[in-house]
Order: C-alpha cells, then sequence, then structure tokens
C-alpha cells in the first residue's frame, strides 16, 4: 500500500515569460499533488510547460505566482541560494546527457553532490560505492566516464542521484540519447529503484517511456488534461 504522505504539492502554480510583446504561459494554474513512494510521469509535446514544471519540481526556478511546497517546506518564493541546498539535500537529478564530469572517475563523479553537502570522505567513499552497486556498477568504479557506453553513463548518473538519499529522483528524458534496448534497462533500474521506496518523478515526451510509470500527469498549453494511473491513461489514448 502506497504512503499517502505528501512529498510535493504545486498549489494554482503559474509561470510566465515575457517575450516581445507577448506573454508566454508556460504554467498556467498548475495544481499537482504527489505522494512519497510514488512513480510518475509527467508528460506533454513540446511547449506543453513540461520542463518548466520540472524546474519548478526540481528547485531550480521559482513561480510568479502559487505556491510550491516539497517535504514541508515552502519553495515558492526562495532565493537562489536557498533553492540550491533544497536541490542537494532533496532531489537527485537524472538528466538525459548525464553531466558527468570527464576529468572525474566513476566513483568521484558519485561523490560529487556529497562532497558539495559536507559529507567527510570515508563516509562519501561509502555511500557512493553502495550506490553504484544498486546499478551493477560497483566494478567500474575507478574507470573515466569515457570508458563506459551510454547505458552505463547513465547507470553512473542513476547512482549519483542516489547517493545523496533524496527525498525525490526527478529523471528529465533520461532514455532520451539511449537505444530502445538501454532505455529498457535504464526504465527497468528506475522501476527497482520504485519498488524500493524511492518517489520518481519521470520527464518524458516519449508515451511508451511514459507508461512505465504508475500514474501520468498530461500537460498542454501549460495547463494539465489528465491526471490519473496508467490504465486509464490507456483507455483514453487508445
Amino acid at each position: 500500500m502506497k504512503s499517502k504522505e505528501v512529498l510535493i504539492e504545486l498549489k494554482e502554480v503559474c509561470k510566465y515569460y515575457q517575450i516581445g510583446d507577448e506573454e508566454v504561459r508556460a504554467n498556467d494554474g498548475i495544481n499537482l499533488t504527489i505522494c512519497k513512494g510514488e512513480f510518475v510521469a509527467i508528460i506533454g509535446k513540446s511547449g506543453s510547460g513540461k520542463s518548466t514544471t520540472m524546474n519548478i519540481i526540481g528547485a531550480l526556478d521559482v513561480p510568479t505566482s502559487g505556491e510550491y511546497w516539497i517535504q514541508g517546506t515552502n519553495v515558492s518564493h526562495m532565493k537562489d541560494d536557498e533553492l540550491a541546498t533544497i536541490r542537494n539535500k532533496m532531489v537527485g537529478f537524472i538528466f538525459q546527457q548525464y553531466y558527468l564530469l570527464s576529468k572525474l572517475n566513476v566513483i568521484e563523479n558519485v561523490e560529487l553532490p556529497l562532497l558539495y553537502a559536507g559529507v567527510d570522505s570515508v563516509n562519501r567513499k561509502e555511500r557512493a560505492m553502495q550506490a553504484l552497486k544498486e546499478v551493477g556498477l560497483e566494478e567500474k568504479w575507478n574507470k573515466f566516464p569515457k570508458q563506459l557506453s551510454g547505458g552505463q553513463q547513465q547507470r553512473v548518473s542513476i547512482a549519483r542521484a542516489l547517493a545523496g538519499n533524496p527525498s525525490l529522483i526527478l529523471a528529465d528524458e533520461p532514455t532520451g540519447a539511449l537505444d530502445s534496448k538501454t532505455t529498457k534497462d535504464v526504465l527497468g533500474f528506475l522501476k527497482k529503484l520504485h519498488d524500493k521506496g524511492n518517489t520518481i518523478v519521470l520527464i518524458t515526451h516519449d508515451q511508451s517511456v511514459a507508461l512505465q510509470a504508475e500514474r501520468i500527469v498530461n500537460l498542454m498549453d501549460g495547463k494539465i488534461i489528465f491526471d490519473g494511473d496508467v490504465e486509464e491513461y490507456k483507455s483514453q489514448n487508445q
């Protein structure tokens, strides 16, 4: 049985941008609640507002109006340094481009969030190695990113997200640069993490990827047009 403890809450969130004379409403009154332990896919075409929603959920940006709460903390009006603290303590990011540092080996890349968090070197190494074990790459700890396949690099980025023991794992198009077999493998890892109780929010434009989650939130023109379980989504989009 899933927890009903609320982790994320967006209340009437709007994000507006001024481009020339035009006001772009990237988010236009978003109301969204995600509980601990959920696996939610946020899907939408280019321009739907999903990237803006991801930036707000990941404390990379703040709304123009409305409120965003994560784990009981209102981050709606925080300054950049305060947002950075929230990101470092509560969110583990997985990106399409991996963002591994080429001059650092695998374990050093995984340690980075822990270094920023002030974790001592012994604990950093232990936690990073444990995260690598979870994604099956502990034997590659001393390799460099260029020595790994794309799928292995993405698994390193998953380990990096896990190492900080975040409240939320936020995956932005994590399979966008991968072939179909490797995509299946990475989605399998995300499912395993979810089965262990992790909260996962997956941002994607790919319906086949979104269907691997338990719940789908579909955006269009900055608004939520569907929010429900996968089976309901399938029945409406066949």
